[in-house]
């Protein structure tokens, strides 16, 4: 009966789950992707880009996990919940978060949609256009937008945000930004979660924010070195702001013992009687020297 079922399995679906296998035995890592706002030609650049770090593949979701089961990795079943919709399956050797932000290195700009929610103010900036003088006039008054013309060309007069932060894109507002070449999206591969099959651990909801994460340890840093100078606990980074803080306790402690004032002010001289004395103390010439 067995048999019978295999036999009526297409030939193609089984060479993709014999595939899959290869590709889940083969790799330390499978992360699961959004791919829903990504154009054809932008999946295919991105996914060469990714040559030599990460296999792409956009599987069936049954004969994905078909081939999970049958690689023996049955954790990995943990990314059911995840695979739903436009994904992409990455396999990879690299580790789940260090290929998560290579897809973030891979994100392009592109343009705005009408009905997109804007990410931030989106602002039109002052400055020349290649626009052309004739419908685009209308179209940049009716955006509240401040023209003139300058050399055959449309020139902003000054900035003028079109859509706010958090609300969604209007029609007008998006094909104007379009024919501005202002891009205020990127689109790219949105990792989701991902697999270790060396510690079979599943990683849910993925998230990199380098500019955050490097913000909260330079926070760190700060708070924990005066913590660390104050307690005496010594590194290459403590020992330098220790020899500093004993030099200044050093003066303050000889200028305690020796009376010696904070501040030693000194007065300069007025100008014209520096001047008298380099007069006094010009040498006298030689009466001799005169006749030769």
């Amino acid at each position: 009966m067995a048999k019978q079922v295999v036999e009526n399995i297409p030939k193609k679906k089984l060479n993709a789950v014999k595939e899959l296998i290869e590709l889940i035995s083969s790799h330390k890592t499978i992360l699961v992707a959004d791919i829903g706002s990504i154009p054809g030609s932008q999946f295919q650049s991105i996914s060469k880009k990714l040559r030599g770090k990460a296999i792409v593949k956009v599987p069936k979701r049954n004969l994905f996990f078909r081939a999970v089961e049958q690689a023996g990795k049955k954790e990995a079943l943990g990314l059911k919940d995840q695979i739903d919709g436009a994904v992409a399956v990455l396999f990879s050797n690299l580790d789940s978060y260090e290929l998560a932000a290579e897809l973030l290195k891979n994100k392009s700009a592109a343009k705005a949609k009408t009905g997109q929610i804007a990410p931030f103010d989106i602002e039109v900036p002052a400055g020349p256009t290649d626009l052309t003088p004739g419908p685009a006039i209308s179209e940049l008054g009716a955006l509240g937008i401040q023209i003139m013309i300058q050399g055959g060309k449309i020139e902003i007069k000054a900035p003028k945000i079109v859509a706010k932060s958090g609300e969604p894109i209007k029609q007008n507002a998006a094909d104007m930004l379009g024919k501005l070449n202002i891009l205020p999206f990127t689109i790219g591969f949105k990792p989701l979660s991902a697999y270790d099959s060396q510690t079979n651990t599943i990683y849910v909801d993925i998230k990199i924010d380098t500019e955050g994460t490097l913000a909260s340890l330079l926070d760190a840093y700060a708070r924990a070195l005066p913590f660390a100078v104050e307690i005496g606990y010594l590194t290459n980074e403590t020992v330098k702001v220790m020899i500093g803080k004993a030099a200044r306790q050093e003066r303050r402690l000889v200028k305690v013992i020796t009376g010696e004032p904070d501040e030693v002010i000194v007065k300069e001289a007025p100008v014209e009687e520096i001047k008298q004395e380099e007069k006094k103390e010009e040498p006298k010439a030689d009466f001799a020297a005169s006749f030769f």
